[in-house]
């Protein structure tokens, strides 16, 4: 267990300082940069003529990242220093990609009369399609596949009502490049196994950026492209650059990466252009536009946080309970624009039973697998822990309470292993602390998503209740690179009002929530949850055997006097 400062709980770019006054000598950066992967798969594409023929990129489908990568194909397509023919089809049909044969005008001598499509205009170039025109118009591809591999294609009639010549297959020359995303890039492969053959070039556009010396100036004139491109004021100083990098790390998860997305570049110095009335950007610009988004987009997380405050759902924020612990879990709402934090309550009961542990929302079908997965682990780590030759005479009853949707994930497991073995051991959890975090079938704690909203909603129902300086969040060791909390977070932090523990193990965690350690080397030692545990169980065997034995007694005093 350790507590950790308000140092950790935001990215620091001290280190790059010399790095950041530097911006404004850098210029923009050119079409690639940060996508060397990306540039490679298309600088070798366009250097071959014969295979392969079709180059898949993985990224979203919208004009910002299909200009980008037409910009690619321009820069290395270029043959005797002329621009390729490069032909972008969206919506496409059959008509519209392969053009069609239409029959001759009545009463007239002259011949049929041919409309070129797409793979036309791109003949001896590339046509770039999204892949969810191939996914909805699914007959295009055999006719499409034919002509990249044949590099014919044969005509077909607009009309089927009357016969008309045809004219001669044409020969074509065509490239493919398809645009999509992972999802389905990979109903296409399911669709088509040769996609993934050598008939085909993967490339992939990066969504986010680790910062170090090296990449950070790259990085930099990355933003001062965008910025240029979209005819944006400037950023004002070295302060507005680390609040760009300080959110991209927010939205990245990660206080060493940024993100790459060039519309959240857009979106984000957009809104701080309003702010500057179109002066340059300073950070105060970017934490005004960044307050407002959080004020448009605060309603249900108020509402949460609200139904809290009012007691219509019971969070504890003081005091200890025996079998009850405030787990952290991020909701994620549909049509809302992001998810949001809320503390849930999760409690456990015992009773005398078969060593069933039951998990109330998998049998209620509001559990997924993955939640379901985490739950069969941690009761897996709990039956080793204890280490019986006998079956646990004790069953048990894990639930959220008060939640009434799906609840997936395994964030929770430490939290629900938490409140098992203080309902075992009957030892009481301080309320004051919540705990987020997955647990692996050796007691390890791993990292969780969403940890930065996770802490920021559990700190606001504590603060409207009043902070009372041992307040805090137990999270794993591992999710500490992912903290970038808010300011007010971060101050209550400094003042010592609110606390970050973090934990390797389930041995690190529990003392700070019970005050008693889990296990201990010594085997002697009867003040540890395991040994009162075992002392509980133990009180029940010689229960359970005073009462056979008594019945023994009863029953051969009864034969004999009979």
């Amino acid at each position: 267990m350790h507590e950790e400062t308000w140092r950790t709980m935001t990215p620091d770019y001290s280190a790059y300082q010399a790095i950041l006054e530097q911006y404004g000598d850098l210029q923009p950066a050119i079409t690639g940069t940060l996508q060397d992967r990306l540039t490679d798969a298309v600088r070798r594409f366009t250097a071959v003529e014969l295979q392969p023929r079709v180059l898949r990129i993985t990224a979203p489908e919208n004009k910002v990242y299909r200009d980008y990568v037409i910009e690619l194909l321009n820069i290395h397509g270029q043959r005797n220093n002329e621009a390729p023919v490069i032909v972008f089809g969206e919506n496409v049909t059959e008509q519209s990609l392969f053009g069609a044969v239409y029959p001759p005008v009545e009463g007239s001598i002259t011949k049929s009369q041919i409309k070129h499509g797409l793979v036309h205009q791109a003949n001896n170039g590339y046509l770039v399609l999204a892949v969810s025109s191939i996914l909805a118009n699914p007959s295009l591809w055999p006719r499409l596949k034919s002509v990249l591999m044949n590099g014919e294609l044969e005509w077909q009639a607009a009309c089927n009502k009357k016969l008309y010549p045809l004219p001669q297959p044409e020969q074509l020359n065509i490239k493919l490049v398809i645009i999509g995303d992972r999802y389905l890039m990979g109903e296409l492969e399911n669709a088509e196994p040769d996609i993934s053959s050598g008939f085909t070039m993967y490339g992939e556009f990066e969504q986010d950026l680790i910062i170090n010396d090296t990449n950070l100036p790259k990085y930099l004139t990355y933003v001062k492209a965008i910025i240029n491109k979209a005819k944006l004021p400037d950023l004002a100083d070295r302060q507005a650059i680390e609040m760009v990098l300080k959110t991209g790390a927010r939205y990245a998860e990660d206080q060493t990466r940024v993100p790459l997305c060039p519309i959240w570049h857009q979106s984000l110095l957009c809104e701080a252009a309003i702010e500057s009335q179109g002066n340059a950007i300073s950070a105060q610009h970017i934490q005004d536009s960044l307050d407002a988004r959080e004020y448009r987009e605060s309603y249900l997380p108020e509402r949460a946080i609200e139904d809290i405050h009012h007691g219509q759902v019971i969070i504890d924020c003081q005091g200890e309970e025996i079998g009850q612990v405030n787990g952290l879990t991020v909701v994620e709402v549909p049509g809302h624009p992001r998810a949001y934090g809320e503390p849930a309550r999760i409690s456990c009961v015992v009773h005398f039973g078969d060593g069933d542990i039951s998990d109330v929302e998998r049998k209620a079908e509001l559990a997924g697998n993955i939640h379901a997965k985490g739950m069969m682990i941690m009761q897996a780590f709990v039956s080793t822990a204890l280490d019986l030759n006998q079956p646990l005479p004790y069953s048990a009853s894990i639930v959220f309470e008060q939640s009434y949707s799906e609840v997936d994930g395994d964030s929770a497991s430490l939290a629900e292993l938490c409140s098992l073995v203080s309902a075992l051991s009957m030892q009481p959890i301080n309320q004051q602390i919540a705990v987020t975090g997955a647990v692996d079938q050796f007691g390890r704690v791993q990292a969780v998503g969403g940890i930065n909203e996770k802490i920021e909603g559990f700190y606001k129902v504590c603060a409207y209740r009043g902070l009372t300086g041992n307040q805090g969040v137990i999270l794993p060791q591992t999710n500490l690179t992912n903290l970038c909390l808010c300011d007010e977070v971060v101050e209550a932090i400094k003042a010592g009002q609110f606390h970050i523990w973090t934990v390797s193990s389930v041995d690190d965690a529990l003392p700070r929530l019970t005050g008693k350690v889990f296990r201990s080397d010594d085997e002697n030692d009867d003040d540890t949850l395991l040994a009162k545990i075992a002392e509980r169980i133990d009180d029940v065997h010689h229960a359970l055997d005073d009462h056979h034995g008594g019945l023994l007694s009863r029953l051969r005093h009864w034969f004999v006097q009979n």
